[in-house]
């Protein structure tokens, strides 16, 4: 079943009973809270008019974020809440003021979560907000998480037009999984098209939120912000059941980013005590002693203040150069005050790996500088060293998945003006290995392959594994047959299916990570006309009957073009990469053999001057082929 019956049970102890108000769809704000770190109160870099933070006492403070699929608003919602506190100017140019990447502002999405504090008057009394705007993208959920650590409650968004969509459901049991506060919003109200109760049913039906919970907003037109604001206040509790004033100083740093006047920025949350200018801080994790140079929040921009109180969001400078010193989930305390460290970030595990390679190699230190400075501002990625006999020295790096690669690749360039070359990404597999040379070599009769040119030989081999996921599928009804037959010819294997409502399906199915990593997203959107969303988790591995295909031109294997495939499907990509290699390469006054190689299966392609044909080889199958097909 989708959801366990225990589950459904506690669900409503996590979901606002509180919040009851509906909101007409012609309502709208109508005031502007004065904001006490709005920009117009001096310079950015001023502290002529610097707040006194300790007037937030931490049962006025309320630290939370706003969580949702792509495309449904969260950005948007951000900014009219940055608007109606004060923080930035009502502007109809005010778009995705919290991405603040090139490329998410290319892209339309969010990268990076980001954090805004910003003040707010509700029942008499001035409360804190800590605002954090998180990505909507299955690849970004690493960042969700992050920011969830550091919160106590969440703004559950969906759209009222599109409904429940994959990722909703994820983010979903992820902030209940961290037991936080939920409060459910539609958003997009003021769309033709926009069905509030049909949405209100899906979010009934899937997690038993009442209708009578669920607010409605329109982001773009402003309408319902001011109860979406009173609702974190009344319903997200104050982070005092988890932080102590009187306690010694403790940090827990959630984030951190490199600028290169300053070094590392360390944006953290005071768990314990207060952090004042010139404190002398320990790392938990490198037992390194810092100086503190500077304190602040963001409002959304760097407002500096000469402290931070117990359960505020903020950031701070240590001079700290050296970013592998800034490890994200580490624990900050004051010099001869030494403590319990934190609970830590869970070590993601990398879905796709891709070799990155400079250019030039001339410029390989620089490259290698960059990615150091991306990869403090993005802990998901690994880094490993690698060589191409083509190539030359570059990185085997490790992704979410293939649009956290596209995107890292893309912050590579416009931050860092790093011109790459990146490889055919792959996923990791497992293979058991027999043989003292073949163990003495992988140290181990188990290793964890990422890259093709490192398979072991057949006769070593005693069993191979891949990774899989659980896919989660919401379509509407028109396109289930279609979508069926697109896992099935990936190998999946379906887990449950059921209806949401009249009109829309949620699927679940058991996949191999290596037949969705490429263009299964893109053909699932083909098939439904945009409609179905996708989301995955990680299963672990799984045996499979893998083998190696290598491509040969001329008799010699080009290592940057093997490939890892199940046996069902060798010989069909075999010859796809074949007969595009035949197309693309430039035509030659004497024959070029192209074949591929399938463990011992070789099959063979070749070119002439004169015309194209293809050609089968001889197949010379080993006495035990049976046990890869």
């Amino acid at each position: 079943m989708f959801l366990l019956p225990r589950l459904l049970t506690r669900i409503h102890n996590k979901v606002l009973r509180s919040v009851r108000g509906k909101v007409s769809p012609v309502a709208c704000w109508v005031h502007v809270t004065a904001n006490r770190f709005c920009q117009s109160h001096g310079p950015k870099d001023s502290t002529s008019d610097v707040p006194d933070l300790s007037t937030f006492p931490l049962e006025r403070i309320r630290n939370f974020s706003i969580i949702a699929h792509v495309d449904h608003g969260k950005s948007t919602l951000a900014d009219r809440i940055l608007e109606i506190t004060g923080a930035i100017k009502a502007d109809t140019k005010n778009k995705q003021v919290l991405d603040k990447l090139q490329v998410e502002r290319e892209r339309g999405i969010t990268v990076k979560a980001q954090t805004a504090s910003v003040t707010y008057k509700y029942g008499g009394k001035e409360y804190l907000l800590n605002l954090i705007d998180t990505p909507g993208h299955v690849d970004f959920t690493y960042e969700v998480s992050r920011s969830l650590s550091a919160c106590q409650g969440v703004i559950l968004l969906v759209d009222a037009n599109g409904g429940v969509q994959a990722q909703t459901v994820a983010n979903f049991y992820l902030a209940f999984t961290n037991e936080l506060a939920i409060i459910p919003v539609l958003n997009k109200i003021d769309l033709k098209n926009a069905d509030p109760e049909a949405v209100k049913e899906q979010l009934f039906n899937l997690f038993e939120i009442s209708p009578d919970d669920v607010l409605q907003i329109s982001a773009k037109l402003g309408v319902g912000i001011t109860n979406v604001l009173e609702a974190v206040i009344e319903g997200v509790p104050s982070p005092a059941e988890k932080c102590r004033v009187d306690a010694p100083l403790r940090l827990f740093l959630f984030d951190s980013w490199f600028d290169k006047y300053k070094g590392v920025v360390c944006l953290v949350l005071v768990v314990d005590g207060c952090l004042k200018k010139g404190a002398q801080i320990v790392s938990s994790h490198t037992g390194k002693l810092y100086e503190v140079k500077d304190v602040g929040i963001l409002a959304p921009h760097e407002f500096p203040t000469d402290y931070l109180y117990t359960g505020q969001v903020g950031y701070f400078t240590a001079n700290i150069r050296n970013t592998k010193e800034a490890l994200v989930g580490d624990t900050f305390y004051l010099k001869g005050e030494e403590c319990e460290s934190l609970p830590g970030f869970k070590e993601t595990k990398p879905l796709v790996f891709a070799g990155v390679y400079p250019m030039d190699q001339s410029e390989h230190g620089q490259l290698k500088a960059a990615i150091e400075r991306l990869c403090l501002n993005d802990r998901s990625v690994s880094v490993k060293l690698e060589t191409s006999s083509a190539l030359g020295q570059g990185w085997r790096l490790g992704f979410l998945g293939l649009l956290h690669m596209d995107v890292f690749n893309q912050r590579l360039e416009q931050e860092h003006g790093a011109q790459v070359i990146v490889t055919t990404p792959s996923v990791p597999y497992k293979v058991r290995v027999q043989g003292a040379k073949s163990i003495q070599h992988y140290m181990g009769e188990e290793v964890i392959i990422n890259n093709p040119v490192l398979w072991p030989e057949p006769q070593n081999i005693v069993e191979t594994s891949e990774p899989f996921v659980r896919g989660t599928i919401i379509t509407p009804v028109t396109y289930l047959g279609d979508i069926i037959g697109l896992c099935q010819s990936r190998r999946g294997i379906q887990q449950s299916i059921r209806n949401i409502d009249n009109n829309r399906i949620i699927m679940h199915y058991k996949l191999p990570l290596n037949e969705i990593v490429v263009d299964f997203y893109d053909i699932l959107k083909s098939l439904s006309s945009g409609y179905a969303t996708f989301d995955y988790e990680e299963l672990g591995f799984e045996l499979s009957y893998l083998v190696k295909l290598d491509i040969l031109l001329n008799g010699y294997a080009i290592p940057e073009l093997s490939t890892i495939v199940h046996s069902t499907k060798a010989r069909t990509e075999g010859k796809r990469v074949v007969e595009k290699l035949k197309d693309t390469l430039p035509r030659q006054m004497f024959k070029v053999w192209l074949p591929y190689i399938l463990e011992h299966v070789c099959l063979q392609f070749l070119q002439s001057f004169c015309h194209l044909r293809t050609h089968m080889g001889a197949l010379f199958l080993p006495a035990d082929w049976t046990t890869y097909s």
